[in-house]
């Protein structure tokens, strides 16, 4: 616990009798905005606590999954901020190339143009319009989510600054021989027109065909099995296994390939497995990259037989076909000569698909740009190895070293106009020129620039260090870098969190650009299923947030939030936390009202009485326990210990046991009202970053403080007690029971039962009034008689139950159930008294009886004391 160092103002225990959160989010975060609590100075004295905004792209909008990254983002920042860190999440948007692309482009379909009707120039020039518009609309909705981001610092992945640094990095890696352009398979969209990288396909099991088709005459021919037909046309080989007896005659002939009048080798390889389907295998280096190598290896040409589009370019019966079309049409013509051996339909197989449109993509031979990361991947692996930088949790390291520790040459080059134009130029006499950004591009006939633009993810690799001012040495650059950790999803550890890791080392001099990666998984429904729009289960959280309030979405999120796991959250659960909400807010009302304050130093503990000092001490093992938490990135964990104690402490019991004492006023009202008073405020600071806007108008309202989002983050100040802690769970289990025992009988909760307490010599003595008051238990009065009696604590609570029940229907019906415990008793005892049995029943059955003979001995315990207790007739 801390004293908060805020200017102060009178507080008021004026609060309006229901919470509204649309009436308070808005205003409270203009007002934070306004007063620059969100903004980060370089030149502070503060040690610096920096994350970057994982950026949205400018098409996009709040979806649960940035809902749920960007609540335990701000958990963290916040959080920092009140500990006196000098605190910067960094806030921008990615220039999505090709989805923001193609949203221009369907707009310019609506007006019957093409991208190529404006011409390149003037596209852009219309993206960037877009963009002013209609991009970006993520940024007022982040802002509804209560996101503590310095705007002023807003980047942008193709501002001004953020080009000069992509450009920086290409020099530099070309210039050490790291970019390099060359002609290689690529994934290939016919749909978007552009290659794109490994990472960006997505493999699903499709149904399509598997044929096997007879290349050759007589004794010379062989079998070869596809599902891709239409490839035939650009086959340069069949290769076989050099060690393949039944085809040792043929290696090194040529066979006829169908359909065409050309012949084609057949070579050995050992790439060919002779164990899987005919041992052949046909062999097309243009359009398959496992054939490419082989290509490569026993220099067969690159015979490319379609166009952009996946339309056929060569062969005249199939020339204009698109792939699918193509497919069914050589098939019959094949049929048809008798060279079809087999065939399977459906044959599922796993397929490669854009994960931007879902087309299938076409492997494609194409002259590209590359990076080599050999060397930068191994530094990025050594990073995590050598201890510079740490995954949380750490299981998911492996999955972090199975990729980079196997990367691929990265390919960065797209076939679009929206995005960082790659700054090579072409000279009339096959020179070719990389630009950096300070330098004057040749000029003069015949030169012109590359067309191609770089991979969206060569760009938001450099997000770190190029939004705060890089390739310059900027004060912020000092100052914020490198990141103190990077909170993002297990799904983009490949796509981005690999390419910063790769680009931090490389431009930073060796320094990675985060100290810890925290990992976290994604949002699925409240039954575990992925949300699709196909499955119809998308929920839009900003739905939530109207009908509940940003802080029960951020509660809810940060509540299912388990490092590295995926989180159900369905809408009853966000109800749940709109109540938690109203109960901080109603109970924290109740206590104003009832004498609560900070005014005044906190009472020494021998004035206070063991209630007091018991919630004292909780108080401070939970300020232990959420740091732990957080240090951990615990996100649920600490959330449940927030809520617990809040609900079930401070509210259930604390507040309850306190209420005959502010009843009574005089001292001890004024003592446990600092206590309460303290209890609230720590409380409250303790739950902001997560709940920012409830705590921000209880927690100001309570201690006049100009802002908690300012405020100190409670310390534990050590204080405990453990007697107390121990004098109240006799309390808590004396109302246990006599609550459960008054529920067992049916009594309503606001009933009244006469009772004698007989608590003489017990701690219990002290809470008398309490324990009487919440029980709904009057004093004995006269014709008292002590029809049940409950030993408890070492106390005894006798109740004078004639006339609030029926005791014969009661002891009818405890009869039956005592009945029905002892008869599952017997079938369990029999079952596990049978050897037979106990012989062939897996462990969980045999632990699933005994669980239940447990469950019975428990039942026929508790309905014989049930019985014992009643009035005899």
């Amino acid at each position: 616990m801390t004293e908060n160092t805020q200017q102060q103002t009178a507080p008021t225990t004026e609060l309006p009798t229901q919470y509204a959160p649309a009436e308070v989010e808005g205003p409270l975060y203009e007002r934070w905005v306004e007063r620059g609590y969100f903004e980060a100075d370089a030149k502070s004295e503060k040690p610096p606590y920096t994350i970057v905004i994982p950026p949205p792209n400018v098409t996009g909008s709040l979806h649960l999954g940035h809902a749920f990254e960007h609540t335990l983002i701000d958990a963290l920042t916040r959080r920092k901020r009140m500990q006196g860190f000098e605190t910067l999440w960094q806030p921008g948007m990615d220039h999505a190339g090709i989805a923001t692309q193609n949203v221009v482009e369907r707009e310019l379909a609506k007006e019957g143009k093409s991208r190529h009707d404006l011409g390149r120039e003037a596209f852009v020039e219309r993206v960037w319009q877009w963009k002013a518009e209609s991009g970006g609309q993520i940024s007022g909705q982040m802002k509804r989510l209560g996101d503590g981001v310095a705007w002023s610092r807003e980047r942008f992945t193709m501002d001004e600054g953020l080009s000069q640094a992509v450009q920086t990095i290409f020099k530099k890696l070309y210039d050490d021989e790291l970019i390099y352009r060359a002609e290689r398979i690529i994934n290939w969209c016919p749909r978007c027109l552009t290659a794109i990288s490994d990472i960006e396909v997505e493999y699903q099991d499709d149904d399509g065909e598997l044929v096997s088709i007879r290349y050759g005459e007589g004794d010379d021919s062989l079998v070869v099995a596809t599902t891709r037909a239409e490839t035939m046309l650009g086959d340069t080989a069949v290769a076989v296994h050099p060690d393949d007896e039944r085809y040792k005659h043929l290696i090194g002939r040529q066979i006829k390939l169908p359909l065409t009048d050309r012949t084609i080798p057949v070579v050995a390889d050992t790439h060919v497995d002779p164990e899987f389907g005919t041992g052949a295998v046909k062999v097309t280096p243009a359009h398959d990259p496992n054939d490419f190598e082989i290509g490569q290896r026993h220099n067969l040409p690159n015979l490319a037989v379609m166009d952009e589009r996946a339309v056929i370019t060569v062969h005249g019966p199939f020339q204009g076909l698109d792939r699918l079309e193509a497919r069914s049409a050589i098939v019959a013509a094949l049929r048809a000569e008798g060279r079809i051996v087999a065939e399977k339909r459906p044959y599922t197989h796993s397929v490669g698909h854009c994960s931007r449109c879902k087309t299938t993509i076409e492997p494609r031979l194409s002259m590209q740009w590359w990076v080599k990361v050999g060397p930068l991947a191994q530094a990025a692996g050594d990073a995590v190895r050598d201890g510079k930088v740490k995954i949380h949790p750490q299981e998911m390291e492996k999955r972090y070293f199975d990729w980079v520790d196997n990367l691929h040459d990265w390919c960065i080059s797209r076939q679009l106009w929206w995005g960082h134009r790659i700054p090579v130029w072409y000279g009339p006499n096959g020179e070719v020129v990389c630009v950096g950004p300070d330098e004057q591009p040749p000029t003069g006939e015949g030169w012109h620039q590359d067309t191609d633009v770089l991979d969206t993810w060569f760009s938001s690799g450099l997000w770190p260090f190029s939004t705060l001012g890089w390739p310059e040495k900027t004060e912020s650059l000092a100052k914020f870098y490198p990141n103190s950790v990077l909170v993002t999803g297990y799904d983009i550890l490949f796509f981005w969190v690999a390419r910063m890791m790769m680009f931090g080392l490389y431009a930073m001099d060796g320094t990675p650009p985060f100290h810890t990666i925290a990992l976290h998984g994604m949002v699925r429904d409240q039954n575990g299923k992925k949300m699709s729009k196909s499955f119809g289960n998308v929920v839009n959280p900003l739905d939530w947030m109207d009908t509940y309030g940003s802080d029960a979405v951020r509660f809810t999120l940060a509540r299912g939030a388990n490092p590295g796991v995926d989180v159900p959250i369905g809408e009853d659960w966000v109800q749940a936390s709109s109540k938690f909400a109203n109960k901080i807010w109603n109970a924290t009302r109740f206590a104003l009202m009832n004498g609560a304050t900070v005014e005044g130093p906190l009472p020494d503990a021998s004035e206070m009485s063991a209630t007091d000092r018991w919630i004292l001490s909780r108080l401070n093992k939970t300020v232990a326990e959420v740091d732990a938490f957080y240090d951990d990135y615990q996100f649920s964990k600490l959330s449940d210990a927030l809520y617990h104690f809040a609900w079930d402490e401070v509210f259930d019991w604390y507040v309850e046991l306190s209420k005959t004492t502010f009843f009574a006023g005089g001292e001890g009202a004024r003592v446990s009202g600092r206590v309460l008073g303290e209890v609230l405020d720590v409380m409250l600071r303790l739950l902001h970053p997560v709940v920012p806007f409830v705590t921000e108008t209880l927690w100001t309202t309570l201690t006049g403080g100009e802002s908690v989002v300012i405020a100190d983050w409670p310390k534990d100040s050590g204080f405990r007690d453990a007697a107390a802690e121990q004098e109240i769970a006799l309390v808590q289990r004396v109302i246990t029971e006599v609550r459960r025992f008054r529920k067992e009988q049916g009594l309503q909760d606001a009933q009244k039962v006469p009772a004698r307490l007989a608590v003489d010599g017990t701690p219990l003595v002290a809470h008398e009034a309490a324990i009487r008051q919440i029980l709904r238990l009057q004093p004995e009065g006269e014709g008292f008689s002590a029809t049940a009696s409950l030993p408890v604590a070492g106390a005894t609570v006798a109740l004078d139950l004639s006339g609030t029940i029926d005791v014969e229907a009661e002891r009818k019906r405890l009869a039956k159930d005592l009945a029905a415990a002892e008869k599952e008793k017997a079938q369990a005892n029999g079952k596990l008294g049978n050897e037979a049995f106990l012989a062939k029943a897996p462990d969980n059955v045999v632990d699933k009886i005994r669980g239940r003979l447990a469950k019975a001995d428990e039942d026929i315990a508790r309905i014989k004391t049930q019985l014992a207790t009643l009035p005899q007739a």
